[in-house]
């Protein structure tokens, strides 16, 4: 699949296959989400931006290359992807960090929008959605839209397990988003539910029903 990166590190399909279980506890299950998005966040940002900086060694000066860290902006989709925020903030520390609240209609399965924050300035650099489960693609969608309303460019979309019917509803409407993810999962059940997928990762994440 284009635009398309999916993680098959032995690492990444271990801690995926324990999330997956329905045995795990929640603090488990909130671990395995920010660890889970660490990995994922190395080869996601592989092409972030870069400032050249002097560095003072112990024995000389040289020239060394840093992220910039200014250039990321973290946008969560609430309520399950405030999970994976510290993930990606354990490696970008002084990442930017919006927030996009969406829910989805039981009957129409639609996004509906009830919050947006963002960060100041995001016309530069790479804004990152993040959300656990990309099912139907409808709420990632909604965020991609909601971004690129304001100004966004370069736009990424982090998943932990998506489903092909949202990646190809995300890509039929904003084919120049890359999507990342640990799985491509089956299908979608008659609820919208990813199947084998790992239950509502909200309810998981925050022990709701």
């Amino acid at each position: 699949m284009n635009n398309v990166t999916i993680f098959d590190h032995p690492l990444v399909m271990h801690k995926l296959a324990i999330l997956r279980n329905k045995e795990t506890t929640g603090k488990q299950f909130r671990e395995l989400v920010e660890e889970l998005t660490m990995l994922m966040t190395f080869e996601a940002f592989k092409d972030m931006p870069t400032i050249k900086v002097l560095v003072e060694t112990p024995l000389e000066s040289t020239y060394q290359y840093m992220v910039d860290n200014k250039s990321v902006a973290i946008i969560p989709i609430l309520r399950a992807g405030l999970g994976m925020v510290n993930g990606v903030q354990a490696l970008f520390p002084t990442s930017r960090v919006g927030f996009i609240g969406l829910y989805r209609d039981k009957v129409t399965l639609n996004p509906c929008e009830y919050y947006c924050k963002l960060p100041d300035n995001i016309t530069s650099g790479i804004s990152v959605i993040l959300d656990p489960m990309l099912a139907t693609g409808g709420s990632a969608v909604a965020a991609i839209d909601l971004l690129k309303c304001n100004g966004a460019k370069r736009i990424k979309l982090m998943n932990i397990i998506a489903s092909p019917v949202g990646i190809e509803k995300v890509h039929s409407i904003h084919p120049d988003v890359q999507i990342y993810c640990a799985s491509v999962d089956r299908q979608l059940n008659d609820d919208g539910y990813i199947l084998p997928g790992l239950g509502d990762a909200g309810d998981r994440l925050y022990g709701t029903k």
